[in-house]
């Protein structure tokens, strides 16, 4: 028996000392840094303790009234919660596509890949193109300039036509809908319809036919079998998608709307960055990024606490 331990202690050593080096040393030195005002420009850390987490977490009241010390990170918070949104209607595509994909058709194999393709994409070459389709101007946003002939053909033109044109990636009302819209198109036909298709491959056949023999239609097959069947595979998907979500956002910002307009579409990661890379306030970013860690750790622990209280009820 203490043979094969060794054994094992062998074969997971690899795998163990990456952990350390890449994830676990990285956390750790950012635990340390959250402790300091370390300001790059003049290169010499300062131990304020938890003073920087005070800054960024606090609310102060100024006369009756309780500011944050910080109002970009709570606005940028909401954003990236906002842009979450995606998460629900990104599973509801991935399972329905991997519901059409798993029928017995003609050239099956041809759709799954033309549908999982994008996710094999970068996502700087996904977000430059989608910033070229959504430009505001409709001679040269395809989408504009869509909605621009649209307008014509029904007789609205001149500057009421340019006044309905969205403003896609300028207007704070329309940046983070057009953001979650691509982030929907990007994941639909992703891992998650991957994982879709096969628990649906592992569904027993039997189950379908005992629903066609009591005169079962198909909506009913899909709620009554289909989803109840696939309940920990939505559950692993679930909480991946809370943890990316959470973390992600940064591509995004970064490439279609540089966070704006007026720090609409900003998420945490992105402003990990501008903290760390623009303002070269290291052990501030440092505090962001321990703040984003508690909130993904806590999420997690949400999701398998009660997630994993329903699948063992069902």
């Amino acid at each position: 028996m203490k043979r094969q331990g060794r054994a094992a202690i062998f074969f997971l050593l690899p795998n163990l000392l990456g952990f350390a080096i890449f994830t676990l040393g990285p956390v750790l030195v950012a635990a340390g840094m959250s402790l300091y005002r370390y300001q790059l420009a003049t290169g010499t850390p300062s131990f304020v303790g938890l003073d920087n987490f005070a800054d960024l977490l606090w609310f102060d009241s100024v006369d009756g009234d309780w500011q944050a010390r910080d109002p970009y990170f709570w606005q940028y918070l909401a954003n990236t919660l906002f842009l979450m949104l995606n998460i629900p209607l990104s599973m509801t595509c991935a399972l329905l596509l991997a519901v059409l994909l798993n029928r017995e058709m003609r050239g099956r194999i041809v759709f799954r890949t033309l549908f999982f393709i994008p996710h094999l994409c970068s996502g700087i070459a996904i977000y430059m193109v989608w910033t070229m389709l959504l430009t505001y101007e409709p001679n040269v946003g395809i989408i504009n300039a869509f909605l621009w002939k649209l307008y014509h053909v029904f007789g609205i033109t001149g500057p009421d036509a340019v006044a309905l044109l969205p403003g896609w990636l300028t207007d704070a009302r329309w940046a983070k809908p057009a953001l979650i819209i691509v982030f929907v198109w990007a994941s639909a036909g992703g891992f998650s319809m991957i994982l879709y298709l096969a628990g649906l491959q592992n569904i027993p056949p039997e189950l379908y036919e005992a629903a066609d023999i009591d005169g079962a239609n198909g909506w009913m097959k899909l709620r009554y079998i289909t989803i109840p069947q696939l309940a920990p595979t939505t559950f692993f998907i679930l909480v991946t998608s809370v943890i990316g979500g959470l973390q992600g956002g940064f591509e995004a910002a970064y490439i279609m709307t540089g966070g704006g307009p007026g720090g609409s579409t900003t998420t945490i990661s992105y402003y990990i960055y501008t903290q760390a890379y623009q303002q070269l306030e290291v052990g501030y970013a440092a505090t962001i990024s321990m703040v984003l860690f508690a909130l993904i750790f806590t999420a997690t622990l949400i999701n398998w606490r009660y997630g994993g209280k329903r699948l063992e009820a069902a």
